[in-house]
This record gives structure tokens, C-alpha cells and sequence, in this order.
């Protein structure tokens, strides 16, 4: 009897102890969990699965090899290696990136970075450029380099389209240059039109009778000989010309790095010359690239750097030792680039020339063309060495246009004497102060370092011309279309100029 009533007692309190374990198991499984979802019970099988995966994949990208880290990388830092880094990012620097790419031979077979320290490029010399080109110069390698750029330029869809982006349009005016020459300059003029036409130029030589009847705005009073440029002559957007090379360049893969370069990490090794004297060779092989506004550094290392640095590249080839040894050794010869600053004014004749007014170019220096269709004109003139500006900035002295400018065109351009002025900017010169001439090349104690700087104010006309020099130098080690030995680092230490006589 005990035993039948036992057997239901077990039953219910069985019954009592499992109601009680299943309802704390319900609410343990009701009960929300941080992090996971109090759904239906199968959801937390699911999160814990979940939250598992995730802890799993961290733990593998932690191990070595991987390429997580805590730090978050700056997009911005250029690569960590290059086969070439350009240092200056204008008009020179990015053709030479250009022409690199142009004509590797396997792709992507040439790394180029170019590091342009202005992202804004409100300083850079290409974009505050008047964009002037011509043939006229006094050496043949001028002459040559510039009818190739323009030839460059006139078919510049040819070479600088990218899919996708619109045409480029150099807003490029074919309307000449016009030089005049005095008594003093009429015979160096004559001997440069012979050059200039030998070298197959298309030029021609005016007295001051057809002066007058071709450009009958001009005073002739003192001019003795006229120099007009009548095909692959006058001037273009030098912002549009930087701008589709970079892009062009950036498309065909080379990297634009944002920075200034702060150093240059070298190896060196001596030698003894026949005469028992010591000569240091050097051999870049880190660039140290400092981020704008920032204490962040990249090195990259590199197999060599190209110096198109423009009124800078001094400063740049020092870090490489190059100026800095004794006085009379190759060590302690400097590169001899400058900045130079020059002023441009924009003012407003009304009654000026027409659409036929080349860039004229007074006996005095003293420049200017046509803006646009609006009656503006833009002028300038290069100060004497004893005038020369202080160049730690890019303020503008605007007496030196009312008592230097404004008097010299005035008198030449009678129409010049009612104007009004609109504006003005400051712009540098890579003044080359050895001859006024382009140096290129490779640096004979620095054994990875080209040049392309010094042009002296006809950079931005010759840059596709210098581009494809350089990567010739680079590529095919020695240059292919146009012989420019007489620009090369040699005549610095032999001491013979190239001198340039038409400069403006």
C-alpha cells in the first residue's frame, strides 16, 4: 500500500523539481545576453556562431604574415619602393613621369612616384607661367626642343587623351613672336635668324617700313630690325598642359605623393684619382618624404631619383652632398639654380591691338599679349641683376610696372599709354645663373641622380621635349631623337657656358 502511494508521490514531486529546472531554463534561455539578440532560442546558437567567426578571422589576421595591424595606414604616404622618384611635380616632372611610362617596355614594368610638395599648386612656376612658346632662340638644341614640344602640343590629343575624360584643350593662340631689335641688338639678331632658319624654323626678318605695314599699332621709333615667328609660335594654358600630362601619367599608373622631400638617405665610396686625391661617389637609395602639414615621414626606397625640382633643385641636390665639398673639387661645385621672381600684370586697353598682336618683345625686355578677347593684355619684364626682387616670397611691387613696365610699352605701343590695371601675380624662375640654359643629365658623383632643371623661364615651353630626353637617358641610357650632350652637367666643371642670348 505504502508502495502505491509512494510511486504517485515520486511522480509529482518529480513533476515539481523538473517545472521548477525547465522554467529557470526558460528563463535563462529568454534572458537577454550583451551582444547578443533575445530572440527565439535557436538566435543564440546562431550569434555565438557568429561571434565566434569574427574572433576567428582577428586571430588569423594577427598572426604573422598577415596584414592587419592596429595603426591605421595613411592613404596619402607614397609606396615604401620605386624604381624612379621624380621630385618636383610640374610641368617638367610629370613629363618625364609621362614619357617613362610611354615607353617602358613591359607594362607596369617602371615604378614612378612624383612628390609635389604644393598640393595646391598656388606657387608652382608652370601655372603663374605667361605660357609663351617659340623657336626663337640662339642654340639649335632650344630650337629643336621647342618645335618638338609644339609639334607635341598641336597634336596633344594624340598623346595626353585618357578614356573617359574629355579632350584636352590647351586654349593654344598660334599668333607668333614678334622680337625688335635696336642698332646695339640688330647683328645678334640677323646671326640668330640664320640659326634659327637653318635649323628649319619658320621665321622672318622685318624692316621697320613692313613693320610698320603688318602691325601698324607699333612705334618703330628706334628699332632698327624686326624678328617675327610666323608658324609653331605663341602661347597656351600651362595649367592645362600640367594637368593632362599628370592625369595621363596617373592613368597609365604612376603614383602623385603629396610631400616634401626632407633628405636623402646615400651610400658613398672613395676612390683615388692618378693624382692620389680622394673622390666621393655617391648612390641615393631612400627618398624621405615629410606629409603636408604633418611630422609624418615615408621612406622609399628607390633605384634612382630624377631632380625636377625646378627653382628648388638646388636645395634638393644638396642633400645628396652635391655643393657641399671643398671649394675646388667636383664635390664642392653647387648646382647653379636660383629662384628668380618675376612680376606679370593683367590690364585693360580698350583700344589696344587686335587678334593679330603676337607676344611682343621690346629692345628694353619688356613684354606683352593679348588675354582673352576682352581688351586685356598681359605684360611684364625681367628687372636688371642690380633690381632683382628679394625671392623669399611672391608679393607683388606694383611701382616696378608704373616706373619700369608701363613706361616701355607705353612708348612702343602708343595704344598702351590709356590703360588700367586689373591684376597681377608673381611667379619663379629655375634661373639658371651659369649660361640661362636647361642642365640635363645624370650627376657624375652621384650616380642615380638625373637633372632636369635651370631652363630659365622656357621650362614649361620645352617640357615635352626634356620629359622624353630624361627617360631616354634612363631607359635607353643615352639620348635617341634629339642630341642634347651640350645641355649635360659636363660644362659646369669644364666652366664652358652655353649661353642663351634670347632670353625674356
Amino acid at each position: 500500500m505504502w508502495r502505491g502511494v509512494c510511486r504517485p508521490l515520486k511522480t509529482l514531486t518529480g513533476s515539481l523539481f523538473c517545472g521548477a529546472r525547465c522554467a529557470r531554463y526558460a528563463r535563462w534561455r529568454t534572458a537577454p545576453i550583451r551582444g547578443f539578440s533575445a530572440g527565439k532560442g535557436d538566435d543564440f546558437f546562431k550569434d555565438v556562431e557568429s561571434e565566434l567567426k569574427k574572433f576567428r578571422a582577428k586571430a588569423a589576421a594577427a598572426l604573422p604574415g598577415s596584414d592587419w595591424t592596429p595603426l591605421v595606414v595613411n592613404p596619402a604616404l607614397p609606396p615604401e619602393r620605386a624604381d624612379v622618384v621624380i621630385v618636383g611635380g610640374g610641368v617638367v616632372g610629370w613629363s618625364v613621369a609621362y614619357w617613362l611610362k610611354k615607353k617602358e617596355r613591359i607594362r607596369d614594368g617602371v615604378r614612378v612616384v612624383v612628390v609635389e610638395r604644393d598640393p595646391t599648386y598656388s606657387q608652382a612656376s608652370t601655372v603663374l607661367s605667361v605660357g609663351g612658346i617659340r623657336q626663337q632662340f640662339s642654340m639649335p638644341e632650344n630650337i629643336h626642343m621647342s618645335m618638338f614640344s609644339c609639334d607635341f602640343m598641336r597634336n596633344i590629343n594624340e598623346h595626353l587623351d585618357v578614356m573617359n575624360e574629355d579632350p584636352v584643350d590647351l586654349q593654344f593662340n598660334h599668333a607668333g613672336y614678334l622680337f625688335l631689335a635696336s642698332e646695339n641688338g640688330a647683328e645678334i639678331m640677323e646671326h640668330n635668324y640664320n640659326i634659327q632658319r637653318g635649323e628649319g624654323a619658320k621665321v622672318s626678318l622685318l624692316s621697320p617700313t613692313q613693320l610698320k605695314n603688318k602691325f601698324p599699332w607699333i612705334n618703330t621709333e628706334g628699332v632698327v630690325l624686326a624678328s617675327y615667328g610666323m608658324e609653331n609660335e605663341g602661347w597656351f594654358d600651362p595649367w592645362a598642359l600640367l594637368n593632362a600630362f599628370r592625369k595621363k601619367a596617373i592613368s597609365m599608373g604612376v603614383y602623385q605623393c603629396f610631400g616634401e622631400v626632407t633628405g636623402l638617405q646615400c651610400t658613398s665610396r672613395e676612390m683615388m684619382t692618378a693624382e692620389g686625391e680622394p673622390v666621393e661617389f655617391k648612390r641615393i637609395h631612400h627618398v624621405i618624404v615629410r606629409m603636408p602639414n604633418s611630422l609624418e615621414s615615408q621612406p622609399v626606397e628607390c633605384g634612382l631619383v630624377v631632380n625636377a625640382a625646378g627653382a628648388w633643385s638646388r636645395k634638393v641636390a644638396e642633400m645628396a652632398g652635391i655643393g657641399t665639398g671643398c671649394k675646388d673639387t667636383m664635390a664642392g661645385i653647387p648646382l647653379p639654380v636660383e629662384p628668380r621672381k618675376r612680376y606679370v600684370y593683367v590690364f585693360h586697353c580698350p583700344n589696344g591691338p587686335g587678334l593679330e598682336m603676337p607676344l611682343l618683345i621690346d629692345p628694353s625686355g619688356a613684354y606683352a599679349r593679348r588675354e582673352g578677347l576682352g581688351g586685356n593684355f598681359l605684360g611684364g619684364l625681367s628687372p636688371s641683376e642690380e633690381e632683382e626682387p628679394d625671392a623669399s616670397d611672391l608679393e607683388v611691387d606694383h611701382d616696378f610696372f608704373q616706373e619700369k613696365v608701363w613706361p616701355k610699352l607705353g612708348h612702343r605701343v602708343p595704344d598702351f599709354q590709356n590703360i588700367k590695371v586689373r591684376s597681377s601675380w608673381a611667379g619663379y624662375y629655375d634661373y639658371n645663373t651659369f649660361d640661362q640654359n636647361g642642365i640635363l643629365g645624370i650627376h657624375p658623383l652621384v650616380n642615380n641622380m638625373y637633372l632636369a632643371t635651370g631652363f630659365s623661364g622656357h621650362g614649361l615651353q620645352q617640357s615635352p621635349a626634356t620629359g622624353r630626353a630624361v627617360a631616354e637617358l634612363i631607359l635607353d641610357g643615352g639620348f635617341k631623337t634629339l642630341d642634347l650632350t651640350a645641355l649635360g652637367l659636363g660644362r659646369l666643371f669644364s666652366g664652358e657656358r652655353m649661353l642663351e642670348r634670347n632670353i625674356v
